[in-house]
């Protein structure tokens, strides 16, 4: 059947002196050069410290205040006083952690309640809870698929539904990003009956934070009779009426066999989790060897998501605060005419010229007390450096006028025009 090919971010990662050298050891040497090369500059974008947290937006980096653009915490709830107290109250009953797996001596009261809470807010019929999001991915799809079975999965999908798919055994091909006529390709060429095929996508695209075309993937996919799975871990929280994320918003929840996620976003904690309403996959127990060999969750953040489901399910309010951030926020960075790509949400990035360019418009944002991501290829969708960005509920209206101040300071950087007023472009 062959084995899968290279996704472009794998393809763009290797030197091409160490794929003809071979030598593992001239690989890493090479991997370091580059790395030395790139960041051949005062400041690595990858080795940023939090000296101090204050809040789920603000914390000390390099001795100084600084407004966090770029940690994922949308709702949040890493520093909401109702998580923090049950993991507080939890460790002081049972301890800081599981110190075992959950076939072994790591399955507690709270872990089956957990599942029991992601059941319910999902209305589907059973739920596992992994110990993270990467481990969740790599249960479900290394657990379900094997030899002779074939998997096809979107181009720009995450390194752990990539990595899943390569230790299943099975045929793997990539499509193209968001597109169902060449998924419908890929079937159409397939020797491997529907029945033994997965097709792999994410709701919410991490980088770019695009949505998935799930109408028109998923309608393919079904038409072929495969077995279908979605990755909610940047949609959970934040998309959807009810925040079950982008198969909720977009109502195709029903077409979807089993959704996959994280509690380290928007819930504010670690862990992953699947939910299914195919009585067959409580299997999965037994399966998933991420599942099986690895401690389990430690009862402070059993406790902590558990209460962050709660209050996503019940506090739509702070849902509301993060899109009206995001607006706020998009609205200032098309007055600068910054380019921006992707979605539409609390997720976003604005496209760098180049990785030098790109290295100094993030040193001036962090000298002015913003810190945003800077990414480089090959963990770019399109091979173009990109400094992301994600808003959060707890972000204030200050907070992001402070934001769009220092980034119109460092337009200079891009030679872009200014807008001609920042304050002005701040929704009341």
């Amino acid at each position: 059947m062959g084995t899968l090919p290279d996704s472009p971010r794998d393809r763009a990662s290797e030197p091409r002196h160490a794929m003809e050298t071979g030598s593992i050891i001239g690989r890493a040497e090479l991997f370091s050069r580059v790395y030395e090369r790139v960041m051949r500059h005062e400041f690595d974008p990858l080795a940023v410290v939090i000296e101090c947290s204050h809040s789920a937006v603000e914390a000390t980096v390099r001795g100084r205040r600084t407004i966090l653009f770029g940690t994922n915490s949308y709702l949040g709830l890493n520093f909401h006083p109702a998580c923090i107290e049950a993991a507080v109250d939890a460790s002081r009953l049972s301890g800081t952690g599981s110190t075992a797996s959950r076939v072994a001596s790591g399955n507690t009261r709270g872990h089956v309640s957990l599942e029991s809470a992601l059941a319910e807010f999902y209305g589907r019929r059973s739920a596992i809870v992994f110990s993270t999001g990467f481990m969740a991915n790599l249960g479900v799809i290394s657990g379900l698929a094997r030899t002779g079975d074939a998997i096809f999965l979107d181009e720009y999908c995450h390194a752990s539904i990539l990595d899943a798919c390569r230790s299943s055994g099975a045929h793997v091909e990539l499509f193209r990003h968001n597109d169902a006529n060449d998924l419908a390709r890929l079937f159409a060429r397939s020797g491997v009956p529907g029945s033994r095929t997965i097709v792999a996508v994410e709701g919410v695209y991490s980088v770019w934070g695009d949505l998935a075309d799930l109408r028109n993937l998923l309608a393919v996919a079904k038409k072929k009779g495969a077995f279908t799975i979605v990755d909610e871990a940047h949609g959970f929280g934040i998309y959807g009426a009810g925040g079950r994320g982008a198969s909720e918003h977009l109502g195709v929840e029903d077409q979807v066999d089993i959704i996959v996620g994280t509690f380290s976003k928007s819930a504010g904690v670690i862990g992953g989790f699947c939910v299914s309403d195919l009585h067959a996959l409580r299997a999965l127990r037994i399966m998933s060897r991420s599942y099986l060999y690895t401690a389990s969750l430690p009862p402070a953040v059993v406790a902590a998501a558990q209460t962050a489901i709660r209050l996503i399910r019940f506090q739509p309010e702070l849902r509301a605060a993060a899109w009206r951030n995001a607006r706020a926020l998009r609205a200032g960075l098309t007055e600068l005419a910054l380019p921006i790509v992707g979605g539409d949400g609390p997720i976003g990035s604005i496209r760098m010229p180049s990785v030098k360019t790109g290295l100094s418009f993030w040193t001036e944002l962090l000298d002015r007390g913003i810190y945003m991501n800077l990414l480089v290829p090959p963990s770019t969708p399109d091979k173009a450096p990109v400094l992301r960005f994600s808003v959060s509920a707890a972000h204030t209206k200050a907070h992001i006028e402070e934001a769009l101040h220092a980034m119109a300071a460092a337009c200079s950087v891009l030679n872009a025009p200014k807008g001609s007023s920042v304050q002005s472009s701040i929704p009341a």
